[in-house]
């Protein structure tokens, strides 16, 4: 009877409430807060090449194969001052349209969905029996006002939501001092000098000796996380951990140098 019921609620709805999807326009046929279609949100997968053991960028299957802890080149460079940074999956296909949806069209239930993501990631990083601060990426508040809510907190708090542990969401604590230009199209020294000195730790004692999870929706360059880390480990935070939604992979990335991990 329950089946029923919904089955004629649903005909019902897509007869006098006609929608599409907004990722691929096909029509909708099943009630929902979220306008994305069953196809769409099947195709979003984790991704499943080996990673970088520190950076989480992709690395070539023959050199996984024999290198199962490897860093990419960059790492074995210069590695970054955060212990660890993974991603559910690429910036791209349905998994950018979900994140696009939260953020600039402010289809907010599309957070719940992109939160359940990053609890898998959160869950699989080797952070079992840590106290953990998770601190969300913030935003100057002139652009947080224009959106309306922090992308990186909703996230966060239905990540956090999901997972167990002693993990303590804290969006104070650091904040964005002055806004920045966008970052697409930007070199990675033009990166740099456009987020250089536009974040600062507010409270201090809350971050002395401890260890954080910084959270954002995207990982592109890491330009963003990198100079949050900087300041966090200047506040006197012990070790810094990433976790995102997804990142942007380079192409053939890995394909330089790599070596064991330490």
């Amino acid at each position: 009877m329950r089946a029923w019921i919904r089955g004629a609620a649903e005909s019902l709805f897509v007869t006098f409430f006609p929608s599409f999807c907004r990722l691929c326009h096909a029509p909708l046929t099943n009630i929902s807060r979220l306008p994305v279609c069953e196809a769409c949100l099947a195709a979003v997968r984790p991704v499943s090449d080996a990673l970088c053991a520190i950076c989480g960028e992709q690395i070539p299957g023959p050199l996984a194969a024999s290198a199962p802890e490897a860093l990419c080149g960059l790492c074995r460079r210069s590695r970054p001052e955060y212990v660890q940074a993974r991603a559910f999956g690429g910036y791209a296909g349905t998994l950018r349209g979900l994140i696009h949806l939260l953020k600039y069209e402010q289809v907010r239930p599309a957070a719940k969905l992109l939160g359940g993501l990053l609890a898998e990631v959160i869950a699989e990083m080797p952070l079992q029996g840590r106290s953990l601060l998770v601190v969300p990426v913030p935003l100057h508040k002139s652009k947080a006002r224009q959106r309306g809510f922090n992308q990186a907190e909703q996230i966060a708090r239905f990540a956090l939501r999901q997972l167990a542990g002693n993990l303590q969401l804290n969006s104070r604590v650091l904040e964005r001092q002055r806004p920045t230009s966008p970052q697409i199209g930007l070199t990675r020294h033009q990166r740099r000098e456009n987020l250089r000195g536009a974040f600062r730790v507010v409270v201090p004692e809350e971050v002395r000796g401890r260890e954080i999870l910084l959270v954002d929706d995207v990982f592109t360059t890491g330009t963003t996380v990198s100079a949050c880390t900087r300041v966090l480990r200047r506040a006197g935070a012990s070790k810094i951990w990433i976790a995102t939604v997804a990142r942007t992979f380079k192409e053939g990335a890995g394909s330089a140098v790599y070596s064991q991990a330490a």
